[in-house]
């Protein structure tokens, strides 16, 4: 007879970007408790608070002593502290690549298992048959919400061509009447990056992106932590931003193809593999698009940027390793054994 069982792993620390705080710390910290396992929180440096306050609640309502615990300071030292220890047994980490790289290798020194949500460039695919009404209102949604600052936010817009002109056009006549400014004011319908410096990376990329020949429909500007909706046409698919460079900000690049192959070769040429979705009337073609989509999530009639707390959640490819969602993260936050009880009859 074989009883395969399940236990805590250990000490689990959940290192959270700046973008999502809430959200993430719900995503890990229940279901580690859950599972019987102590966890020390790594918020962003850039935003440490709300989780300060989250944990002081858990331990207020009955968390036992120790069980929860956080600790601030800048995340190449203070996460790769927590990915070094030895008395770490897990480090779930959502936040850039090259962020997840490193975090790997340290946590390779101990064996100590890794849960990575990396970064995207996630393909937004409008066939020619495709519900433009439907594709303007994902993008504002799935591009632009958070000032774009998503890692699952659709970045490369493939549109056909044969329908291309006409979504530029629209996104451009919505994203001109779109009001930047402080993000408190009820009037307000995009809110600055998180600082400066993210601004000032869109902005290199941007500027990166027109010298290599594309062109600037609208936006394309910066002022202070702002920077204002952008629309790039002209993007081809050689161009790095088409391939691997992941503008985490409100930039909508434009991509056309002629064929439904050549968009999935497209889409699929990334090294990330997040998310993906298509735009399309003919559902059945919409799940063959689906299928060969390179990501670990795609959604068919509507934006990538779609998350629900019980689904599986994870990339493929350097968009990370292991998934979230709850029965997903149990498992991932645990260790099996299987018992073998031999001559029992």
């Amino acid at each position: 007879m074989q009883i395969t069982k399940r236990y805590p792993i250990g000490v689990v620390a959940a290192i959270i970007p700046f973008n999502f705080p809430s959200d993430l710390f719900c995503q890990k910290v229940p279901p580690a408790l859950l599972m019987g396992n102590s966890i020390i929180v790594k918020p962003s440096n850039y935003n440490p608070l709300t989780l300060i306050e989250y944990v002081k609640l858990m331990i207020e309502a009955g968390v036992p002593a120790g069980c929860i615990q956080i600790l601030t300071g800048d995340g190449p030292k203070a996460g790769q502290a927590l990915a070094r220890h030895p008395g770490v047994h897990l480090v779930s980490l959502t936040g850039g690549t090259a962020a997840g790289i490193q975090t790997m290798g340290t946590c390779s020194q101990n064996l100590t298992h890794v849960m990575l949500e990396l970064g995207g460039n996630d393909a937004f695919i409008f066939l020619e048959d495709g519900d433009m009404d439907l594709a303007v209102k994902e993008t504002i949604w799935g591009r632009l919400y958070n000032g774009g600052q998503v890692c699952c936010a659709s970045k490369r817009f493939l549109i056909h061509n044969s329908r291309k002109a006409e979504f530029i056009e629209r996104m451009k006549e919505v994203i001109s009447n779109l009001k930047v400014g402080d993000p408190t004011k009820e009037d307000t319908d995009m809110g600055p990056m998180i600082n400066i410096n993210a601004a000032k990376r869109i902005e290199e990329q941007v500027n990166k992106t027109v010298a290599e020949g594309a062109t600037i429909v609208c936006g394309g500007k910066r002022e202070d932590a702002y920077y204002y909706p952008t629309i790039l046409d002209n993007v081809t698919k050689d161009m790095e931003v088409a391939k691997d460079m992941e503008i985490f900000g409100p930039v909508i690049s434009v991509i056309g193809f002629d064929t439904v192959d050549e968009a999935i070769e497209i889409a699929n040429q990334s090294s990330y593999g997040l998310c993906g979705c298509v735009i399309t009337k003919d559902y059945s073609l919409g799940m063959k698009v689906a299928d060969r989509l390179e990501c670990g999530g795609a959604i068919v009639n509507g934006a990538s940027f779609y998350r629900s707390f019980e689904m599986p959640f994870g990339g493929w490819k350097h968009s990370g390793i292991g998934n979230e969602g709850v029965l997903t993260t149990l498992q991932e936050m645990s260790r099996i054994k299987t018992i073998i009880l031999k001559n029992i009859l």
